[in-house]
């Protein structure tokens, strides 16, 4: 019988003594034994600190981006190994391709987002610059920075792969280590994935470990540069979030717990309408997808209370057609739970349930098994239940985790969104309707208990994702007894593990600091122009003045002919100056950065590859006829391409006119090379 390992320190190491044993699903059978017994938490966090934690912040963003895209390639490349595991689970293969598809997925995305978003560095600046004298000598600036402990991952036992990896993708890329814990039920499709990671040998050392089996004495070891994301019951992230260590070293703690999630009809979409039959296939989907054993998983039934027997009809009707068993079975639709236990669980929840309504679909303690013995898995039935009196608590308060949901009705919009609300906080909401206004109350008045809302209808049911999908961009997580945390969310899940510290300093300081010019640094205009410098000699605050130019009526004028923008300010003296921010006609806004661009560029072939942009465009002060321009623009960002030839180059560009006064200044996106010719500079 396999002793599942931990991977600590470097090595795989095999527990103390027998362990407990970890059953399939399916059949019943012992599988694997689990225990951490042995395994010396204090060193494994250490390890990860002194070994994992240098490793990663030695690269940047996109090094740490480009290492989670060749692993989630890697991945997808062995999903096989994982589905077979995930079989063992109860999984259906539809099951596992949520659960291991979703998680490649999420590195996938992740790295494709920060490639995007991050800098080629290893500093975050967060937001603008703050001037904080008078003279432009003194000014403020946030930056993150990585956190130096270890991002220490509690995960539930019905997604071993994805909660894994939707953890551990945003501390990677923000330089943190992690250390995961999976669930014992399931923790051998995750020794499973973590073996993986370490045979591709593509992640640094220390940057992942695992622990299989009891927490033990971890979180006694944790230290104010740690931190903790927690996915289970609400009852036990109490418990954690209160450890004395946690508390008393302000340890960083992010919770995902029980959800009662809601889905709402509109009124507008009874049978016959597009909107019912998109309500009724979701609540089906969302019920018998990983048995119903997702977080975000439709709990609450809300439809007009009119529609209450249309909806428990049609989804019965949908329900009947769902065959269970054995996921191996190419009919079987919906697996086992995850345990024997889990299974007892789920019915003395809806034995809970049922004093507040009644079954209107499935069998309690029988269901009817393709290709397995129904008692020896964890096969249970899909349970539709009707709850006449929403007043009752019971359907507001127990979360049956399994394919169980209950269908309320309600009279009004306020009735329903009071309704929701009675949740105490969600992970994902979903409203199906075809009426704009009815979506946006419902939104709006429910958006404070719920972490994610899907407004679901015909123009986007098409490229839906569904109500139960987290997504890489979108934060997961949820208000109250959801947990009050976030994971994901794009670029904000990276920021989590990191520190923001506001610098105040010189703007030459700044300057050194980020890695960015900042206005009132020094601008070097002595080498050269410097759209003849490649990246490899190309510098922040090089800089060229070009000017100036004179603007008369005449180029006004042929300006508004040849575009065709002959609005009154540029073309109409009287109607200009009643204007009460004008004193005269005055040059188009277009027209001064097309003069900027013809005094800065350098019109050569040279390593400046492409313009792709302009951004942070302001206009300030009017031109007139008569006045004189002058651009001054200044290399700002270099942000190198790992696996290109060329980088992104942002610029500072400020027109100003000939008393001193910026009348533009917005910032110029170029595509330059890396190298370029000597005979070319």
């Amino acid at each position: 019988m396999a002793l599942l390992r931990s991977y600590v320190s470097g090595h795989w190491v095999a527990p103390e003594g027998d362990g407990r044993p970890v059953f399939d699903a399916v059949t019943g059978d012992e599988i694997a034994r689990i225990s951490s017994a042995g395994v010396d938490m204090a060193a494994a966090l250490e390890y990860g600190r002194e070994i994992g934690g240098p490793a990663l912040r030695e690269l940047t963003f996109h090094q740490r981006a480009g290492l989670l895209k060749a692993l989630g390639s890697y991945l997808r490349e062995h999903r096989d190994e994982l589905y077979a595991l995930s079989a063992r689970t109860g999984a259906t293969i539809g099951d596992s391709k949520f659960d291991v598809d979703g998680g490649i997925g999420v590195l996938l995305g992740y790295a494709s987002k920060a490639r995007r978003e991050l800098p080629n560095d290893i500093v975050y600046i967060d937001g603008g610059l703050e001037p904080l004298g008078k003279s432009g000598q003194f000014a403020g600036q946030h930056i993150m920075t990585s956190l130096r402990g270890v991002a220490v991952q509690v995960n539930a036992f019905n997604f071993p792969v994805w909660g894994p990896l939707e953890k551990l993708a945003p501390a990677f890329l923000a330089g943190v280590p992690s250390l995961i814990k999976p669930a014992s039920q399931t923790a051998y499709l995750t020794e499973g994935l973590v073996r993986l990671m370490v045979d591709s040998g593509l992640l640094p050392a220390g940057s992942v470990q695992l622990v299989c089996g009891s927490a033990g004495d971890l979180l006694d070891h944790l230290t104010e540069q740690d931190l903790v994301s927690f996915t289970g019951s609400a009852a036990t992230a109490r418990q954690l979030r209160t450890h004395p260590v946690i508390v008393s070293r302000a340890v960083r703690f992010n919770a995902e717990a029980d959800s009662l999630n809601c889905s709402i009809l509109g009124p507008d979409a009874g049978p016959g309408t597009a909107e019912f039959d998109l309500y009724v296939k979701q609540l089906v989907t969302e019920m018998t997808v990983k048995a119903g054993q997702k977080c975000t998983a439709i709990r609450r039934a809300f439809v007009p209370a009119g529609l209450a027997d249309s909806v428990a009809e049609a989804t019965s009707e949908r329900l009947a057609k769902v065959i269970v068993g054995n996921p191996a079975e190419e009919t079987v639709r919906m697996g086992a739970l995850a345990s024997l236990e889990q299974r007892e669980e789920v019915r003395r929840s809806v034995k809970g349930l049922l004093a507040a309504g009644r079954l209107v679909f499935g069998d309690l303690e029988h269901v009817d098994v393709v290709g397995a013995d129904a008692e020896r898995g964890a096969f249970i039935s899909p349970l539709l239940l009707r709850s006449d009196d929403t007043g009752r608590a019971e359907p507001h308060e127990i979360e049956a985790f399994g394919p169980v949901a209950t269908i309320l009705g309600y009279s009004s919009t306020d009735e329903v969104i009071s309704l929701a609300a009675r949740g105490l906080g969600s992970l994902a909401g979903s409203v199906v309707t075809a009426d704009a206004q009815f979506a946006r109350d419902v939104v709006l008045g429910v958006a404070p208990w719920h972490g994610r809302l899907l407004v679901l209808d015909t123009d986007d049911a098409a490229e839906s994702t569904g109500h139960g999908s987290p997504l890489p961009p979108l934060v997961h997580g949820g208000p109250g007894r959801a947990g009050g945390g976030e994971e994901m969310g794009g670029v904000r899940g990276v920021l989590h593990y990191m520190q923001r510290t506001a610098v105040q300093a010189s703007p030459r300081i700044l300057s050194a600091v980020t890695g960015t010019w900042v206005p009132g640094a020094r601008r070097d205009t002595e080498g050269g122009h410097p759209f003849r410098k490649p990246l490899s000699s190309l510098r922040p605050g090089d800089s060229v003045v070009a000017g100036p130019r004179r603007v008369t009526l005449e180029d006004i004028e042929h300006f508004a002919e040849f575009t065709g923008d002959t609005f009154y300010a540029h073309m109409d003296e009287a109607a200009a100056r009643a204007n009460p921010f004008f004193d005269g006609r005055v040059a188009h806004g277009y027209l001064v950065l097309s003069f900027a661009a013809g005094l800065f560029v350098q019109p050569d072939p040279g390593p400046v590859l492409a313009n792709y942009g302009v951004e942070n465009l302001r206009f300030l002060t009017p031109v007139y006829p008569g006045d004189a321009l002058t651009v001054t623009l200044t290399c700002k960002q270099i942000i190198p391409r790992e696996e290109a030839a060329h980088g992104e180059v942002r610029w500072d560009a400020d027109v100003t006119n000939q008393n001193g006064a910026s009348v533009a200044k917005y910032d110029v996106l170029t595509m330059v090379a890396k190298q370029w010719p000597t005979a070319a500079t």
